[in-house]
């Protein structure tokens, strides 16, 4: 089977082309909006890159299908089995892929104030591919889907609960494509069936979240009603008393719209120590550094603190798995995290493997296994994709 995967964000458009889920081709277009934009191709290690502004979404996708054309991948559309689409919030209303179709499209707008960021450009790449292929499959798969099996004692927060109800107040989580994808990854290497398994993922990238997986169920997540809640984040930053909100509205001349941008794009690592790549972070902390040595223990302890609840929350832990740009790359964190776990929960990490990159990180002695999994998102919406098409076959 053919599939276009299309994550359309809120100023770039990302897309692979799979076929029978591997990966043939890679595009990406960015800085929608701006003067000047940006789009890329990639097929056989051969890259293609243009240089042009886009006013819109649909100018963006019709650079997308053009690059596609240009390297013979659509030149006959009816080779193109569906398009698999990423959206970010779905909500309680969605709990697993679906073909698309208006109901789904007008369901997905409704959820545009849970994520007034993200839902807008999702639709957008939806309706403009629908207009592009109308005779086309269409999937929708959700990163909040993952998550919606959560106890309701894990969603809720201790608010009214009529409140709660009737402005849909809920722990939702994200990062779920790929806490999925990473833990039937595991599953596979552990030769176990993923239902017999209690998992610990850590998604750490700019958005970092962590997930509990019972038994290949999440059971509860960092991130809440809106990725910012949980862990300390590239700019967000993550757990903080709400009280925060109220102190800061009454005693500087920020609005409401002022902090909230504040907590999502002006803190975390960056509001720390003035830079959200950790990268830096690492080499500056190793130089004495003391603002960004802090920021990098900060970041490691709520890691841990997470872990620990997990550990409680599951019972057992069979597992526990990096993924995400940091999780997949940045060897020192990783070590940190898992220092001083051996005496608590038994988790001890093998630093040689660590340090050389190898996929399997734990010591031999230690109880817990420890992964490192390249996450694949677009893979996993691909599978997904040609799951729903093979159902309905």
């Amino acid at each position: 089977m053919n599939i276009l995967v299309l994550n359309s964000g809120s100023s770039s458009i990302k897309c692979q082309y799979f076929t029978d889920c591997k990966s043939v081709a890679s595009a990406v277009v960015e800085s929608i909006g701006e003067e000047v934009g940006l789009s890329k191709i990639i097929l056989e290690n051969i890259e293609r890159t243009y240089t042009q502004a886009f006013a819109s979404h649909h100018e963006a996708l019709q650079m997308v299908i053009a690059m596609l054309n240009e390297v013979g991948l659509l030149s006959d559309t009816k080779k193109l089995d569906a398009i698999g689409h990423r959206v970010v919030q779905g909500a309680t209303r969605f709990n697993a892929p679906i073909r698309i179709t208006q109901e789904v499209i007008e369901t997905i707008r409704s959820l545009i104030p849970l994520a007034p960021l993200h839902n807008p450009a999702n639709l957008a790449g939806i309706e403009v591919m629908r207009t592009l292929f109308p005779k086309l499959t269409q999937v929708a798969v959700f990163d909040t889907a993952f998550h919606q099996n959560m106890p309701q004692y894990a969603a809720l927060y201790p608010l009214p609960y009529e409140l709660s109800k009737t402005l849909h107040i809920r722990r939702y989580g994200f990062h779920g494509t790929s806490h999925n994808y990473v833990a039937k990854e595991a599953s596979q290497i552990m030769g176990k069936d993923l239902r017999e398994l209690n998992l610990i993922t850590l998604h750490l990238g700019n958005g970092a979240s962590a997930t509990a997986i019972k038994s290949g169920i999440s059971i509860d997540t960092s991130m809440g009603m809106t990725p910012l809640e949980g862990l300390m984040m590239g700019t967000r930053c993550g757990d903080i008393d709400p009280a925060i909100i109220a102190y800061l509205k009454e005693h500087t001349d920020l609005s409401i719209n002022d902090i909230d941008r504040l907590c999502n794009f002006e803190s975390g690592l960056k509001g720390i120590c003035g830079t959200k790549d950790m990268r830096e972070i690492i080499e500056h902390s190793d130089q004495g550094d003391q603002r960004a040595r802090l920021a990098l223990e900060m970041y490691v302890y709520r890691v841990k603190k997470y872990i620990g609840a997990y550990v409680v929350a599951l019972g057992r832990v069979d597992a526990v798995i990096f993924t995400g740009g940091i999780g997949e790359h940045a060897a020192q964190v990783r070590e940190m995290i898992c220092e001083g776990l051996e005496e608590s929960i038994s988790l001890k990490i093998d630093k040689v493997k660590n340090q050389v990159g190898d996929q399997s990180i734990h010591s031999d002695e230690s109880k817990i296994q420890l992964f490192v999994i390249a996450t694949n998102e677009e893979l996993e919406i691909a599978r997904q994709t040609q799951k729903i098409l093979t159902e309905t076959l």
